[in-house]
């Protein structure tokens, strides 16, 4: 038990390091750690990466917020469509879908050429090419959170790792997608964890998140935050970038080949 609870600590914190400073939480990639290594069953799998998001977040968020990143409206409506998004993404994955592969396959083929063309775009000098529009319109924002939502409240990614890639590539600046995009995941997570812990109580099967590696994940989560957020506003915007787009190639091909296994 002790050694499974530093492991989880160490995983925490180094995800979360690497991915805060592009507003990713880093669940995403917890989740091949939890079901190889530690042995989470489906699918109790997705509320344990909801609790690491619940307590992990504050660590980036407040960093964020003190160095002033966090403002604006855009955190706001996305946290608008993706509570009601990822309510009905828990409902959907304990009663219709205990096994979602055919929305790994739908990730995957979102985030694998997203991630490949934002390298590209951010790689190839800009001359010659119209700029792309900015931040998408209320309605079209609000649609796309819903859709994002109810993916992670199926699967327990949070949304970061979705909306960062998206709103980048609509030509939005890191340094606002970041915070944003963590608001949003932190805030569906905790409504997406109570979600599985009233659903646990009507429902048989593993459904309950495993209470202490999710709080040991997110106790490293939330020091890799604080830490990631702190080196942001260090890192060259062309660097961002290109992490984040690898990042989404890394997440696209792990679905696919989980999806294809």
């Amino acid at each position: 038990m002790e050694w499974t609870i530093w492991a989880a600590f160490a995983a925490g914190l180094l995800i979360s390091t690497v991915t805060a400073p592009v507003g990713v939480s880093g669940a995403v990639f917890l989740l091949p750690v939890h079901l190889s290594v530690f042995g989470v069953p489906n699918p109790a799998i997705t509320p344990t990466n909801l609790l690491f998001n619940v307590v992990a977040g504050p660590g980036a968020l407040w960093r964020y917020r003190r160095d002033g990143a966090l403002r604006g409206d855009l955190a706001r409506r996305l946290i608008a469509g993706t509570l009601p998004g990822v309510i009905a993404g828990a409902v959907i994955r304990v009663f219709a879908l205990p096994g979602p592969g055919v929305f790994r396959l739908l990730i995957a083929a979102l985030l694998l050429p997203l991630g490949l063309w934002l390298c590209a775009r951010t790689l190839i000098p800009a001359r010659g090419r119209p700029a792309a529009a900015a931040e998408p319109s209320p309605v079209a924002l609000t649609a796309l959170a819903v859709a994002v939502g109810v993916v992670g409240g199926i699967y327990g990614i949070g949304g970061g790792s979705l909306l960062g890639p998206i709103l980048a590539a609509r030509g939005l600046p890191m340094t606002r997608v970041a915070p944003a995009a963590l608001a949003a995941t932190f805030a569906t997570s905790v409504v997406g964890a109570a979600t599985y812990c009233v659903l646990s109580v009507v429902s048989s099967g593993d459904v309950a998140p495993d209470w202490w590696l999710g709080l040991a994940c997110g106790a490293g989560g939330l020091v890799g935050g604080y830490l990631g957020a702190r080196l942001q506003p260090h890192l060259p915007e062309t660097a961002l970038r290109l992490l984040l787009g690898t990042l989404a190639t890394a997440v696209g091909a792990l679905y696919a080949l989980q999806a294809l296994d």
